[in-house]
């Protein structure tokens, strides 16, 4: 099966780990803070290449994806949030995203520490690899952290699917997310009682 190679969807690869620290290193000597860039149809990845040549920081959640090009199964990369990429840019570098001819509107994140806390949450369920389903739409449930596992310490609402229970890692900034099967018994409350058997909040 083809692989797309995977293009660079984060810059710099650090970033959500200390943002901070590029705060105040923009190339005009202005602040930098989070902004939402919806783009027009289908130029995500564009869009990040474009930063990428810029050396703006960016992030693009991609998902593995396979399709079927003229019966070829062929593995791509697709974005998570269609339409959307996180800039952490100033002033200076948000207007220059506009010279692209790639976007149709660009918000601005009021709390970027906590947009900071769940895209590096998003990260790391990204990172997992393990299957995931996107939540266009949020619901409130019992919020828990994973204790055990590749995923401990990502921090979630529980679902219950059909039977299932499913962790659900949102960005609340868009109320959007991805959800995960999970085992519950490696679920705690943010409480810290664990959650035990199928006796899950509904």
């Amino acid at each position: 099966m083809p692989i797309c190679e995977q293009q660079t969807n984060v810059f710099p690869c650090d970033l959500l780990q200390m943002p901070e620290a590029l705060a105040e290193a923009s190339s005009g000597g202005g602040l930098r803070r989070w902004w939402v860039l919806y783009t027009r149809s289908r130029q995500e990845k564009s869009l990040a290449r474009d930063l990428l040549q810029y050396e703006i920081p960016f992030y693009l959640p991609l998902l593995k994806a396979n399709k079927v090009y003229r019966k070829w199964k062929v593995s791509t990369y697709t974005p998570l949030f269609s339409g959307y990429v996180f800039l952490f840019g100033s002033d200076e570098e948000r207007g220059r995203t506009l010279t692209t001819n790639r976007l149709s509107r660009i918000l601005a994140v009021e709390d970027g520490e906590s947009l900071s806390h769940d895209l590096r949450q998003l990260q790391q369920l990204i990172a997992s690899g393990a299957p995931l389903t996107l939540e266009s739409r949020l619901a409130p449930g019992t919020r828990v952290r994973v204790r055990r596992g590749p995923l401990e310490g990502l921090e979630g609402t529980v679902l219950d699917r059909r039977g299932q229970t499913r962790l659900l890692v949102s960005v609340n900034f868009l109320q959007q997310g991805a959800s995960v099967d999970i085992d519950d018994f490696m679920l705690e409350r943010l409480d810290q009682t664990p959650l035990v058997g199928r006796n899950l909040p509904r």
